[in-house]
């Protein structure tokens, strides 16, 4: 199947490592020029590098959302692009932290980068978007926003925060050709995983070994997922044929919430 998405330009963030750069390989190999986003320089060259010996197109941008000079020049950056037909909002994600106990200080940062951040890069990227006729806006949520994740409290809290603003501005920008989704991945075999693993397995007093485990045995498929399948997920959202999917929280969790409703 063809996507739609040849001579199209995505910009991607967080694409140094884990989901990110997973999508950002997926759109590459249908064709997307892509813009890798990120803080660590190195990793995105040596990404990029990877992409362009595929055959496929990318150029880097280095930002570090904690740095409101960075992202100012980042929204700058993308405005000034010839054109932008995707973007993968993605903010990683903040340390282990249980509620309550969290210091003001660290919702005030984390919130300054992972829902402030975010908005600024999406509302620049969807007034493009609207402009041009086109648009896929795909925001990397977690699945903690529909059932909240033990000692991940702020970010179950701050990424539902920013689902309420993608699902509001999905209604205003979807008459303009421009949809708006959010992806929500469950246990994906990522660094990011690796280390909620490394939490729980220190909080419960156990190997990590047997943390992962007991995490597996929560998931209907029996296993964790691979970074490959989550990107073929928002390959799909951001094409031409997903015109019709917008407003939405798709979720790629092996089964592992058993909610009907959301």
């Amino acid at each position: 199947m063809d996507f739609g998405l040849t001579g199209r330009t995505a910009v991607v963030m967080g694409a140094s490592q884990g989901l990110g750069e997973a999508s950002a390989r997926q759109l590459a190999a249908e064709g997307a020029h892509v813009v890798l986003v990120a803080r660590r320089e190195e990793a995105l060259q040596a990404i990029k590098q990877s992409i362009e010996a595929d055959g496929g197109s990318a150029s880097v941008i280095v930002c570090d959302l904690f740095d409101s000079t960075a992202r100012q020049t980042l929204v700058e950056t993308l405005q000034g692009l010839p054109r932008l037909d995707v973007l993968v909002a993605n903010s990683g994600g903040p340390a282990p932290g249980m509620a309550p106990g969290i210091d003001a200080s660290i919702w005030t940062r984390e919130f300054d980068a992972m829902v402030l951040g975010l908005i600024q890069v999406i509302d620049a990227a969807a007034v493009k978007m609207k402009e041009s006729g086109f648009g896929r806006i795909l925001v990397i949520g977690s699945s903690g926003m529909v059932v909240p994740i033990p000692k991940l409290a702020v970010s179950n809290t701050l990424r539902s925060a920013v689902g309420g603003y993608v699902k509001t501005l999905a209604e205003q920008v979807a008459s303009f050709g421009v949809t708006c989704n959010m992806v929500m991945p469950g246990r994906v075999e990522t660094l990011r995983t690796q280390a909620i693993d490394q939490a729980t397995a220190k909080a419960l007093g156990v190997s990590e070994e047997e943390a992962r485990a007991r995490s597996i045995a929560t998931i209907p498929a029996g296993r964790y997922g691979e970074p490959r399948e989550f990107g073929a997920v928002v390959t799909f959202l951001a094409s031409e044929q997903a015109g019709y999917i917008t407003g939405s929280q798709i979720r790629v969790d092996g089964g592992a919430i058993r909610s009907i409703n959301a």
